[in-house]
Order: structure tokens, then C-alpha cells, then sequence
């Protein structure tokens, strides 16, 4: 169940305000725990909410961690698109770099959604999302082959910073946001 299907959907500030409570009592648990030792009333339990609450907003507690997770997709996508002009493959956006090092901070929570080689719901909303505004953008340039383009580009940013997080990938935030920067102009400027 999304957080919008159930009672009290979107809009509806009771049902945000106990969702809100959720995801924080989730990311708490998760600083202390791996999510998959997080169970449904230690969570409710940290969150000051019912178990039918719970289910009420969420399916289980992936469902719960994804939401959580969701605004990392956001930031990962706004980002990546943070830039005007000709990118400098030398200097990779402030945003990028801040992205990987508050992703760093959640790192235990990330790894549990995001498996390595990019899979998993983190991982498939993160492409998802990814490609379909790298398409976006590409299209609007007037560049061809936008759909190709637009799933490497998503693949490739996906499957480095889940890598990253299982620790395959090495270097520090800014490091791999530099590296990360120059794999993805490379993308673009190998298919004109």
C-alpha cells in the first residue's frame, strides 16, 4: 500500500504528520539497527503511534522504508540536474557532492533497500525516476537518442552509488561525486 491509498491520503495533515512520525522513528531505529532487525513494534513503539496505524499508512516495513527513502530519490535527481550550461567534467556540482555525503549519513538504511548492482525498491524508483527526467532533459536539448542515453545514465549513477554504499565502490563523498560526474558526461558525449 502507498502512503496515498490509505484513509487519510494525501492532504490530509493527521495522516502526514503520523507518516512523518514513522519515517523518523524508522531512520532512528535504522542508526542502531539494520533494517531487517527492525520489527513493526519497536517501530510503532520509538514512533508514539498504533500497530493499526502502521498498517493503516504502509503494507509493511518496506513499503515504510522506501517512503522513508524517497526523498533521496529527489535529491539524487535534482543533483544530477543541478548544472546550467556546458558541464565541466573537472567540477561536479556543490549538490552532487552534498548528495553522497548525506546519503553516507543513512548509509545502513540505503543498503537495505538499494542492493548492490542498484537493485531493489530504492534501486528501481531511483532508475525509474533518473531516467525519466535524464529523457526529459534530453529531449528538450534537441539530443538524440534520448531513451539510450537517459537508461545509461540512470543505470550507471544507480549501480555506482548502490556499489558505494556496500562498500565495492571506494572513496569518500566528494571523491566519488567527482568520479561519478565524469562518468555521466562521458555518457552524454558518447552518444551525440
Amino acid at each position: 500500500m502507498s502512503p496515498e491509498r490509505g484513509a487519510g491520503g494525501a492532504g490530509d495533515p493527521r495522516a502526514e504528520r503520523s507518516r512523518d512520525k514513522l519515517r523518523q522513528a524508522l531512520l532512528a531505529e535504522c542508526a542502531e539497527r539494520p533494517l531487517a532487525e527492525v520489527s513493526v513494534a519497536a517501530l510503532v513503539r520509538r514512533a508514539g503511534v498504533g500497530r493499526a496505524t502502521f498498517y493503516l499508512h504502509y503494507e509493511d516495513l518496506q513499503a515504510l522504508a522506501v517512503d522513508a527513502c524517497a526523498e533521496i530519490v529527489r535529491r539524487a535527481v535534482e543533483a544530477l540536474h543541478a548544472w546550467r550550461g556546458i558541464p565541466d567534467p573537472a567540477a561536479a556540482p556543490p549538490a552532487l557532492t552534498t548528495f553522497f555525503a548525506e546519503t553516507a549519513e543513512h548509509a545502513a538504511l540505503h543498503r537495505g533497500l538499494l542492493r548492490p548492482g542498484g537493485g531493489g525498491p530504492l534501486g528501481d524508483l531511483l532508475h525509474r525516476e533518473l531516467r525519466e527526467r535524464s529523457r526529459t532533459e534530453r529531449e528538450l536539448a534537441g539530443a538524440a537518442h534520448a531513451e539510450l542515453v537517459a537508461s545509461a545514465v540512470a543505470a550507471a549513477f544507480t549501480g555506482v552509488l548502490a556499489d558505494w554504499l556496500h562498500g565495492s565502490v571506494e572513496g569518500g563523498p566528494e571523491q566519488v561525486a567527482a568520479d561519478v560526474w565524469r562518468l555521466l558526461i562521458a555518457l552524454h558525449r558518447a552518444v551525440p
